[in-house]
């Protein structure tokens, strides 16, 4: 655990220490340390690149101080007349925007307009665009789109079409792409042009992603129980399987644990995310509280693979580890030093947030209530073996009174299926 705690302080020094230790006593007991063995090569590697550019850098400091060599300030790179806005462009169902510099959520604003004859969807961008009349914006599916700069620093994108649309964005460092999740397959894989050069995003790059899904609990694990004997392992099942057949229809390589009321163990879970090579591993589960505060507890979070920081995180973590009893042994701690690196924390943590996000995003279309219980930290006993970034979402307090009733509700399950889903999305179109 040294080790884990070195890694999670990004303390190089002991992380370097803690590995020689564990690669010099394993090798006396026989085991296999070779992953050990990658791991202090490449950190040692960094940290000699980095102190080899250190260096260098002093040196070049220290000839320019003594030649005393005086240079004029570089000037900022701007483009022409100052315009943000780089270039707008769309792709299948997809349209982009490029910004000349870093941007966040503050940048967009999205809001719909419902008539009796058409579904019309605003985005103001803030930002300035110097191709906005010339730049016309299709995409097959969809009735009309219209890009206009309306103010000097406000650029309007408006979608109208006769049927509904379900557009998510998302924002990722200097780019909007907005994306309609229920346009049909066959979209014109044509890219509206501009005279600004530009990269080109393959929006289908997503399709060849391995994604495994665990319904948590199963069989003579009921998991938790709300009123009227309303069991979490029914409720995780039916979200787990309408998330399989939405990912299906969007084009991932879908697995998922259980499609029926059968039991596994905790740590044989992972197994088949491990064997497909998956690259995420979700499980789903419900949460619940003590009767004299399940009427005051609701909302969804979700959790990542961590040693809990928090007595929220280490409670839920004991309820979900609960038909798992193993205890912290050695092996137990190799299988934290096998899985538990900062690249994998770092991506679940991002997988995390997306997800989360999205979730809520889409429950609070319809109810307005709907709380937001974050992004958490928690020793969940199921993500311990995945190979691959790996998540726990809670989607809900089974135990409240009116969150409990909705989470057996069929409509209620496929929004929070359509939600993780979109949350996917967005973790790969920003992680490919």
């Amino acid at each position: 655990m040294s080790y884990l705690r070195a890694v999670l302080n990004n303390n190089t020094a002991l992380e370097i220490k803690h590995l020689e230790n564990i690669i010099k006593y394993g090798k006396k007991l026989g085991h296999n340390t070779s992953k050990y063995e990658k791991e202090l090569a490449k950190i040692e590697k960094r940290e000699n690149t980095t102190s080899s550019k250190t260096a260098t850098k002093n040196k070049v400091q220290k000839t320019q101080t003594a030649k005393k060599v005086t240079k004029t300030k570089p000037k900022p790179k701007t483009n022409s007349l100052n315009y943000t806005v780089k270039n707008v462009y769309t792709k299948n169902n997809m349209i982009v925007i490029d910004f000349y510099t870093n941007i966040t959520k503050k940048h967009i604003d999205y809001s719909i307009d419902k008539t009796k004859y058409s579904n019309l969807y605003l985005f103001d961008i803030k930002g300035s665009f110097k191709d906005a009349r010339p730049t016309k914006l299709e995409i097959s599916g969809i009735d009309r789109i219209y890009i206009i700069q309306k103010q000097k620093s406000l650029l309007h994108i408006k979608v109208r079409d006769k049927n509904k649309l379900n557009p998510i964005y998302i924002v990722n460092k200097k780019q909007i792409i907005i994306k309609f999740l229920n346009i049909g397959s066959n979209v014109n894989s044509n890219t509206t042009k501009t005279n600004t050069n530009r990269n080109i995003i393959n929006v289908n790059r997503y399709k060849r992603k391995v994604v495994v899904i665990d319904a948590g609990h199963g069989g003579k694990d009921v998991g938790a129980v709300g009123s009227n004997k309303k069991y979490e392992k029914k409720v995780v099942l039916a979200v787990g399987k309408y998330l399989y057949n939405i990912l299906k229809k969007r084009g991932y390589d879908v697995y998922i644990t259980r499609k029926g009321d059968t039991f596994i163990e905790v740590r044989n879970r992972t197994i088949l995310a491990n064997k497909k090579n998956a690259d995420i591993f979700l499980s789903i589960h419900a949460n619940s509280i003590a009767k004299s505060k399940a009427h005051k507890v609701k909302g969804v979070e979700t959790f990542f693979l961590s040693p809990a920081r928090s007595a929220r995180a280490k409670r839920v973590a004991a309820k979900e580890n609960s038909s798992d009893v193993r205890s912290m042994s050695l092996a137990t701690k190799n299988s934290f030093l096998t899985v538990l690196n900062q690249s994998k924390i770092t991506a679940s943590n991002k997988l995390a947030i997306d997800v989360q996000q999205n979730m809520l995003y889409t429950l609070q279309q319809k109810y307005k209530d709907t709380v937001d219980g974050g992004v958490r930290e928690g020793p969940f006993w199921v993500l311990v073996g995945a190979q691959m970034p790996s998540i726990l979402i809670e989607v809900g307090y089974i135990s409240h009174p009116t969150e409990g009733k909705r989470l057996y509700k069929s409509s209620y399950q496929k929004l929070l299926a359509n939600g993780i889903a979109n949350g996917i999305d967005s973790y790969f179109l920003k992680n490919p």
